[in-house]
C-alpha cells in the first residue's frame, strides 16, 4: 500500500514538472529581489527613489549628497548671487522640478504650467554631427517659459483622439491619443517642423545602466530578425560632446545621449537654459527673442555638473517585492509566454565603471535591452534622432514601476504620459510588440491581473 501511495505522489510531481504552465517559483527570485545588485535599497515608501546606493564608500556618499543638493537647486535670472543664468527661454528652473522625488513626472493638467513635459523640435535633415536638425529660431526644444522682459517661444496645446481596444472577453478599453499643437509662437515655426513630446522619467539606477558593457548590449541586436520572432532591436549611435566622438546611445527616450553626464548637461542647457563646459552656447543664443550675447564663462562649473551626474549615477534601485506571491509567480510566466522579455531583458551584469566601483560588476534586473524598437504608428512621432527613426523608441527599464503611484501620485507612463496605467502602456505597444499586445488582449481577466501584478512587483 505504501508503495502505491509513493508512486502516486511521484506521478503527480512528475506531471506538474512536465506541465509547461507550472511555475512553482520565479527563477533566481533571491537574486531578482536585489534589482540593483549591491546598490539595492529595501524601501517601498514614498521616498523609495531618493536613496543613495547602499554600498557607497564614505567619500562617494559625500559626493552623492553634494550632487543631491545640486539636483534640487532652482536657477534664477542673472545677475544674482546664487544660481544665476536661467533662460532666456526655458521649460523649468530645476532638475527636481522635472523629476519629482527622483521619479516620473505626471502629465500636467495645464501644459503650460511648470512641469516635466516639453516638446523636442527639429526640421528634416541632420546637423553637423548627424543628430536632429535644429529648427531655425527655436533650436532643438520648444521653451514655453521666459525670464522677465522676454517672451516664451511658444505655448503648448493638446487634443485627443479616442482609440478603443477590444479584449477577447468583451472588455473594451479606450485609449486617448494625444495630438499636440503650439500657439503664440514668437515667430512663425517652419512649416516642416517635427515635434516629439517628452515626459521626464525616473532617474534611479542610471549608473548601473551606463555600466552595462557595450558588447552585451550589441549582442542583443537582431537587425534583420534572423530568429524570425518579429523583434529586431537596434543600437543608436550618437555624438558625445565630451569625447568629440560617436558613441553608443544609452539615455533619453530614443537613446540619444551616450552617458549620464551628457544627458545631465543637455537637460541643464535645453530645459533651463544653463550653459556648461559641454554645452557652452545658450539654447536660445542668436534668436531675436533670446540671448543676443554669448557669455564668456559657463553658468555652472564642471564640478557642479560632475556632482549632479554622480548623484544620478548612484541613486539606489528599490528591491523587487512579493516575488513569492502566487499571482506574481503566475504573472512572471505570462510575461515570458507573451515574449515581453524579448525587449525587456531581465538580467544584466555591469562591467567596471571608472571612479565608481560600487556600480561595477553588479548583477542587476532592470528589464531593458537598451535598444531601439519599432513601436508602431500609434506611438510614432515621425522625428528621427541620430539612428532612431520616427517609429523607434528605446526600451524603458521597468524596475520600480510599481512604486510610481506611491512615490509620484500618478500612473502616467510612456514617453508623453499618454498611458494612464500599466495596462494602457501595454495596449499602446505596436510594431515589433504588436503580437505581444494582441496576445495580452486574449488573456482572461485573472491572467491580466496576474501579469500586471508581476510587472508592478519588479
Amino acid at each position: 500500500m505504501k508503495t502505491v501511495y509513493l508512486l502516486g505522489i511521484i506521478f503527480l510531481l512528475t506531471s506538474c514538472q512536465n506541465d509547461d504552465n507550472y511555475v512553482p517559483v520565479i527563477p533566481n527570485a533571491n537574486e531578482r529581489e536585489l534589482a540593483g545588485g549591491e546598490t539595492t535599497v529595501f524601501s517601498s515608501g514614498s521616498f523609495a527613489f531618493e536613496n543613495p546606493a547602499t554600498n557607497l564608500s564614505a567619500d562617494n556618499l559625500e559626493t552623492h549628497l553634494a550632487g543631491d543638493a545640486q539636483f534640487e537647486q532652482a536657477f534664477v535670472t542673472a545677475p544674482a548671487t546664487v544660481n544665476p543664468g536661467l533662460g532666456a527661454q526655458f521649460n523649468h528652473v530645476s532638475c527636481v522640478g522635472c523629476h519629482p522625488k527622483d521619479g516620473r513626472a505626471p502629465f500636467p493638467d495645464d501644459l503650460n504650467s511648470f512641469s516635466g513635459f516639453f516638446l523636442r523640435v527639429s526640421i528634416p535633415g541632420t546637423n553637423a554631427n548627424r543628430g536632429p536638425n535644429p529648427a531655425p529660431g527655436f533650436g532643438d526644444q520648444l521653451a514655453n517659459h521666459a525670464v522677465f522682459g522676454k517672451t516664451p517661444e511658444v505655448q503648448f496645446a493638446v487634443s485627443y483622439e479616442d482609440i478603443p481596444v477590444n479584449f477577447a472577453d468583451g472588455t473594451v478599453v479606450t485609449l486617448k491619443k494625444p495630438i499636440y499643437s503650439i500657439s503664440e509662437s514668437y515667430i512663425p515655426l517652419p512649416g516642416n517642423a517635427l515635434f516629439s513630446p517628452r515626459l521626464a522619467p525616473p532617474v534611479i539606477g542610471l549608473g548601473l545602466l551606463e555600466a552595462i558593457p557595450e558588447m552585451d548590449i550589441l549582442s542583443k541586436q537582431d537587425l534583420d530578425d534572423f530568429d524570425g520572432d518579429g523583434i529586431s532591436g537596434k543600437a543608436n549611435y550618437v555624438w558625445d560632446p565630451e569625447t568629440q566622438t560617436t558613441k553608443l546611445g544609452r539615455f533619453g527616450w530614443k537613446a540619444s545621449a551616450p552617458s549620464v553626464l551628457v544627458q545631465t548637461a543637455g537637460a541643464y542647457n535645453n530645459d533651463m537654459g544653463i550653459t556648461s563646459h559641454l554645452f557652452p552656447i545658450e539654447s536660445s543664443y542668436g534668436q531675436s527673442n533670446g540671448e543676443l550675447e554669448q557669455a564668456d564663462n559657463p553658468e555652472i562649473t564642471k564640478q557642479i555638473l560632475d556632482e549632479a551626474a554622480f548623484y544620478c549615477r548612484t541613486l539606489a534601485v528599490p528591491a523587487a517585492r512579493n516575488l513569492d506571491d502566487e499571482d506574481v509567480i503566475a504573472g512572471y510566466q505570462l510575461f515570458e509566454d507573451l515574449k515581453c522579455a524579448s525587449c525587456h531583458t531581465q538580467r544584466h551584469v555591469t562591467g567596471t565603471f571608472s571612479g565608481i566601483p560600487e556600480i561595477s560588476n553588479q548583477t542587476i534586473y532592470p528589464y531593458t535591452d537598451m535598444l531601439l524598437h519599432d513601436m508602431g504608428e500609434d506611438l510614432a512621432d515621425g522625428r528621427s534622432d541620430f539612428l532612431a527613426n520616427g517609429n523607434e523608441w528605446k526600451t524603458r527599464p521597468l524596475w520600480g514601476i510599481g512604486l510610481t503611484q506611491l512615490v509620484n501620485g500618478h500612473t502616467d507612463f510612456l514617453h508623453d504620459g499618454r498611458a494612464k496605467s500599466v495596462e494602457e502602456a501595454i495596449l499602446w505597444h505596436g510594431g515589433e510588440a504588436q503580437k505581444s499586445k494582441e496576445d495580452y488582449t486574449k488573456l482572461t481577466l485573472l491572467e491580466r491581473e496576474q501579469l500586471l501584478k508581476f510587472v508592478k512587483s519588479i
